[in-house]
């Protein structure tokens, strides 16, 4: 496998799971409050449009907010005061009008500005906590995948544990197999040369293989310093 393959492999490892949330790049979180905020119009059939935006307009106190809240509290009051024809077909009718406009335009209107209303600053698309929550899932990843590769490695090899220039469908949050990956994949290990990587290779040669990042700086003769680092990515199958 060509190295930018393999660089593109270690840093977009599919997350085992993603919300379901039509968030753009909002956070989970707030992207699931901004969705419920939206759909109250419909869910509520049109009932709790005017009190839906008047909140929006308490917190962010804008214009068009304001302009909204005033424009579906007259039709809410315009449904309220029909609700004693409703027995009659023209009164109805004017009902399921009116209805219709604070349900589904309503609804409509709200999901249309949801992240002026959630995210006005667009502080979401600086895409920092979704960065965060990546790196906290490939720790994860890493950690059952350690885990599982020190309780049987013969289903880590399977698996092609620490191996992304193997085909695998296995997600191990980026972790390097020290003891059977090439150099190529080596080499992305944090401070690993190229140099560095042969050195690992040819005393691997002649240990068959290591316990540990520790025990690899040792007799490998790797500087000290990156040990800390080489160890949070790497994995020592035997």
């Amino acid at each position: 496998m060509p190295p930018a393959t393999v660089r593109e492999t270690l840093m977009n490892v599919p997350a085992p799971y993603e919300s379901r949330v039509p968030s753009d790049d909002m956070p989970p979180g707030r992207a699931a409050l901004s969705v419920t905020w939206a759909a109250l119009p419909f869910l509520t059939l049109g009932y709790a449009t005017p009190f839906t935006f008047a909140a929006a307009l308490l917190w962010r106190r804008s214009a068009h907010l304001l302009v909204a809240t005033l424009g579906y509290g007259a039709v809410f009051t315009l449904l309220m005061m029909n609700l004693p024809q409703a027995g009659s077909e023209d009164g109805r009718t004017v009902a399921g009008l009116l209805m219709f406009v604070l349900a589904v335009v309503g609804c409509g209107h709200a999901f249309l500005i949801r992240r002026r209303v959630f995210d006005p600053d667009g502080l979401s698309g600086l895409g920092n906590d979704a960065e965060v929550e990546r790196v906290r899932r490939h720790r994860l990843l890493r950690e059952r995948a350690r885990t599982l590769a020190a309780s049987d490695p013969g289903l880590a090899r399977e698996l092609r544990i620490g191996r992304p220039d193997l085909p695998r469908r296995y997600q191990d949050g980026g972790l390097i197999d020290v003891n059977h990956a090439p150099v190529d994949v080596l080499v992305h290990l944090p401070g690993v040369t190229r140099e560095l990587a042969d050195r690992i290779v040819a005393v691997r040669a002649e240990t068959g293989g290591f316990q540990s990042a520790e025990e690899m700086s040792l007799v490998a003769e790797l500087p000290p310093e990156i040990t800390p680092d080489v160890a949070d990515f790497a994995v020592f199958i035997r």
